[in-house]
């Protein structure tokens, strides 16, 4: 009998080592999401806003220098969670319905699939703390859509906790600040805490993780705490030409984007630094002194995540990735919003705007909306231990790369399966290739183009070659290789190559019920060309 019960104790045994040995091969993952974030706003891709902790993670991991987004937010967010074109996930504009086009009807629809859904069959333990915001009526929030644990906010727009706007639920059923979460409390500290249970409880269940940490920072009423932004105040009176010079010297001595480019001139609207009386210059120097003191405190939120998943001894197995939903947010015009009596606390209303979207963007041209460089390029980190090799550690890759890529690399490295149907449904097929070979140190063969549409803004790259349209304007030419920030347009010396995408990107447009829709588009002139030629902007403040 004794013996019975020992071979029995040493299959069990066995049996747990084999288990957990399957577990292991399988990395936890984690997806940062951040919110208006420019291109250049963190140290590791040129900015003076001090990111320790996201540097830390550069120089430990890798960075893409072509990582892509859709332009808006909305869009981004469905792109990234179902891996198809946001059109095709029926979120091609905003949340709201336009014109019962399936395109933009405003929600995620069932004929695709979340990365939450493809994980959790997967074996994952699937959890979201963030913002939501493709959809938030019955049957179209997170726990709906994969996510076994879920502290959502349907749709940003504030802070802090118990702001008008800020409407929380947890697992599906709506929270009350001072109840069932606290009050007043700042959410990216709100996020990063939940972030850390619903760790806690994968591990309690001994299975890999998903979290997506969706930020709201640094996305507007810019709002951050006292002793935040105090840190900052008065380190922008030297303005925005400046700074940027001193952001695009950064970035060429880093070798950020490959080669020296030329840098973009300043937007024609924005009013030169000296021609500013010390009134204004301290207004616009305490808006930018909240905005990089919300930067500095996502980091440390960020830092705080990972010494935790040290001292839980799961750091080397977690993947990380960093990136932004879209370019720096100009929506404000020239002079952006400050309103209250204490910028930057949880009672006023603070927008960045224009004059300093262009130093979050350097050097890239344009704004959030646009298909120019400047509102479609995200700064991207990878972090993982185990399974970047330590040759590649600082390495900055210029494959180019976009949100629909990061549903095929978790199925890839977490063996996962993407359906052909689901729930009853037949899915779309998915657009993007596994990264998986860039963390490897191997060249990633990237066969597709990639396309893009947001309220007529328009554009597609395919290897080198990028096509782009903003609004009403003719189609422009750019080698992305050589003139990363579009400024020669070669649409007539290589008309035949620029007739090859146009032909490529209509057939796309068609594919996916795009349309040509403006409701308030941004009105700013795209082409550099004609900015300088015209001497003028027609954007809208």
């Amino acid at each position: 009998m004794k013996k019975i019960v020992f071979i029995v104790s040493v299959m069990l045994c066995a049996a747990t080592i084999f288990a957990q040995n399957k577990r292991s091969t399988k990395p936890n993952i984690i997806i940062i999401l951040a919110d208006d974030m420019g291109f250049s706003d963190i140290g590791c891709f040129g900015g003076e806003i001090p990111t320790p902790n996201l540097d830390k993670l550069a120089s430990k991991g890798i960075r893409l220098n072509n990582f892509y987004n859709t332009g808006r937010c909305c869009p981004s967010r469905a792109s990234l969670l179902t891996g198809v074109y946001p059109q095709e996930a029926g979120v091609g504009y905003m949340v709201e319905s336009v014109e019962n086009n399936p395109a933009y009807q405003g929600f995620l629809n069932r004929e695709t699939v979340t990365f939450a859904e493809t994980m959790k069959d997967a074996g994952y333990f699937t959890a979201i703390a963030g913002k939501w915001h493709v959809g938030h009526k019955a049957g179209q929030g997170p726990h709906e859509r994969g996510f076994m644990r879920s502290l959502a906010a349907p749709v940003g727009g504030f802070m802090y906790t118990g702001q008008p706007r800020a409407q929380i639920f947890l697992n599906g059923k709506e929270t009350k600040a001072g109840i069932e979460i606290p009050k007043h409390q700042y959410v990216t500290d709100l996020w990063t805490d939940y972030g850390l249970k619903f760790i806690d409880e994968a591990q309690e269940r001994q299975k890999p993780f998903l979290l997506y940490l969706a930020h709201n920072a640094p996305h507007f009423p810019l709002q951050a705490p006292a002793e935040d932004i105090a840190k900052f105040k008065g380190k922008y009176m030297a303005g925005w030409v400046k700074l940027r010079n001193e952001r695009y010297e950064k970035q060429i001595s880093m070798n950020l984007l490959g080669q020296k480019y030329e840098l973009p001139p300043i937007n024609p609207k924005v009013p030169a630094w000296e021609s500013l009386s010390e009134t204004e210059k301290d207004r616009y120097d305490t808006m930018m002194s909240i905005y990089a003191a919300m930067v500095s405190h996502l980091d440390a939120s960020i830092g705080k995540l990972v010494k935790e998943l040290e001292e839980k001894g799961i750091l080397d197995n977690t993947l990380i990735l960093f990136f932004s939903d879209n370019g720096g947010n100009a929506e404000s015009g020239v002079k952006g919003i400050t309103q209250g009596d204490t910028l930057g606390n949880r009672n006023s209303n603070v927008f960045l705007g224009q004059c300093w979207a262009e130093l979050n963007n350097t050097p890239l041209w344009l704004y959030k909306h646009h298909t120019s460089e400047g509102g479609i390029a995200s700064p991207f980190i990878a972090h993982w231990p185990k399974g970047i090799a330590s040759k590649l550690h600082g390495k900055i890759i210029d494959t180019p790369t976009h949100l629909v890529d990061i549903m095929p690399t978790l199925l890839d490295l977490g063996k996962g399966k993407y359906p052909t149907t689901y729930l009853g449904h037949a899915i779309k097929a998915q657009r993007g290739t596994s990264l998986k070979p860039i963390f490897d140190g191997k060249k990633l063969n990237r066969h597709q183009p990639i396309y893009w549409e947001h309220e007529g803004n328009r554009a597609i790259r395919v290897g080198d070659w990028k096509a782009v349209s903003n609004l009403t304007e003719p189609w422009q030419l750019y080698n992305m290789k050589t003139d990363r920030t579009e400024l020669n347009d070669l649409s007539v010396s290589k008309s035949a190559i620029l007739k090859h995408l146009i032909a490529k990107y209509d057939s796309w447009y068609e594919s996916v019920g795009a349309k040509p829709y403006f409701k308030e588009p941004m009105k700013w002139q795209s082409s550099i060309t004609n900015v300088l030629k015209e001497g003028k902007n027609d954007e809208k403040e």
